[in-house]
């Protein structure tokens, strides 16, 4: 198992690499169709935008809790 320290960087991690893999794909698949190796151009694109991906999600969280933070109220208490 992971150390719990490291929970923020592998949520980066998985984060980045599923998201970036799901449009990739869906800008690989719009831009060029059902052609053969379709899946390896996907492939081919995915790698460096997970590179690109995995180090702005670890730069961009903070800041996107900080303005969640002020978006929202909290939760009255079970005690009030």
């Amino acid at each position: 198992m992971i150390p719990a320290r490291y929970q923020h960087i592998l949520f980066g991690l998985i984060l980045s690499g599923l998201m970036s893999f799901i449009v990739s794909g869906i800008a690989t698949f719009r831009s060029l169709g059902w052609i053969d190796g379709v899946f390896l151009l996907w492939m081919a694109n995915w790698l460096p935008s997970w590179l690109v991906a995995f180090p702005t999600v670890l730069l961009v969280a903070p800041i996107t809790r900080r303005i969640v933070a002020r978006l929202v109220r909290p939760e009255p208490s079970a005690q009030d």
